[in-house]
């Protein structure tokens, strides 16, 4: 939900007045997510064709974490506008944000989207569950009821159903949204469901601790980290048949020829099961403003208005067809109302 931040807008505009005075900057500028932004570059598009008074928006990548950070680095015409992320900004980056004079920050949550397993098009059916990708990955895992180094090179290893393939899985670098997810849905849903939640908190680590042990992900190779975007993972895959690669249902969706997905706990990611929210690995995606940088860059409250319109992000809109799970017709409604009365306030 949207959550409001207290402070005054009135002080930020005049704090970026002041910075940029008349030659404010005279092109929007986003940055962050991989995730969201094949969604992004089709709005900014659409938005300089449909408004040629503006020029189109640049849209770059980077990551969640690394978008939010430039994001928060102040106001100005040398900070960007907007931060496109794949999952909800942090407490953490709200104050380092707020520290640098970027006092107001609006949430904008653009639809909803899958994290999927996928393999070589040409391997077998995959199944798995959170235990499994725990158990293959993991730095450490519960054997005979102790905590060990992770033993497993294969994985049927890990799960008999599974494949005769060495583990090598190409995940997503820690600046990443999709890490973060990946961690909160599989590893520690993991880690609990094989015991070794509880085995990490009897060796006598505080909660903390505990929890980043859980998500600790293995050293030896097995576990590949991706800094790059989604083309890179899937040139893993096509370099090594048995590699498993993590991704965004709309990247697997639009490389559906040459990747097989795997089902977990059962359902089969895509656009209806998402929606539904019987596919257990979904996440919405938002992007965040600058409050103070509306009405001074040219274009920013149109191109946001312009976003949030159903023949952007509606069931039959270009995002929907390009991936995206639209939000349900009074979420979408209820966005759209939050903007305009200046509610969609980020905050704790």
């Amino acid at each position: 939900m949207n959550k409001l931040i207290s402070t005054t807008a009135l002080i930020a505009i005049s704090v970026i007045a002041t910075t940029v005075g008349a030659s404010a900057r005279d092109q929007i500028q986003v940055s962050g997510s991989s995730t969201v932004l094949p969604y992004a570059k089709i709005v900014a598009e659409s938005f300089g064709e449909t408004f040629p008074k503006f020029k189109t928006p640049v849209v770059e990548s980077g990551g969640s974490g690394a978008g939010i950070k430039e994001f928060c680095k102040g106001v100005g015409e040398n900070t960007i506008d907007i931060a496109n992320s794949s999952r909800p900004i942090k407490d953490s980056e709200l104050k380092s944000c707020v520290d640098a004079g970027v006092k107001d920050v609006e949430e904008i949550r653009i639809g909803y989207d899958g994290i999927v397993f996928a393999t070589d098009i040409k391997g077998q059916d995959w199944a798995l569950e959170p235990k499994d990708i725990y158990t293959a990955l993991a730095a450490q895992i519960v054997v005979d009821g102790k905590l060990v180094a992770n033993p497993n090179t294969k994985w049927n290893q890990v799960n008999p159903k599974l494949p005769d393939w060495d583990i090598a899985a190409y995940i997503p670098g820690e600046k990443h949204g999709t890490r973060e997810v990946f961690e909160e849905k599989l590893m520690t849903g993991g880690c609990k469901a094989t015991g070794a939640a509880d085995a990490i908190k009897a060796s006598g680590l505080d909660e903390k601790a505990a929890a980043a042990a859980c998500i600790a992900i293995r050293k030896d190779g097995k576990a590949i980290d991706i800094d790059g975007d989604y083309p890179e993972t899937l040139a893993r895959i096509d370099a090594n048949k048995t590699g498993v690669g993590v991704f965004g249902l709309a990247f697997y969706e639009n490389n559906a020829d040459k990747l097989k997905v795997a089902t977990v706990n059962g359902i089969k990611p895509s656009t209806e099961t998402i929606a539904s929210g019987k596919y257990p690995v979904s996440r919405p995606l938002f992007f965040y403003v600058k409050k103070a940088h509306l009405g001074v860059i040219p274009g920013l409250k149109e191109y946001v208005d312009f976003f949030l319109a159903d023949q952007m992000v509606g069931p039959e809109s270009p995002l929907v067809e390009y991936g995206l799970v639209a939000a349900p017709d009074a979420e979408r409604e209820a966005q759209r109302a939050a903007f305009a009365a200046g509610k969609t306030m980020a905050g704790k």
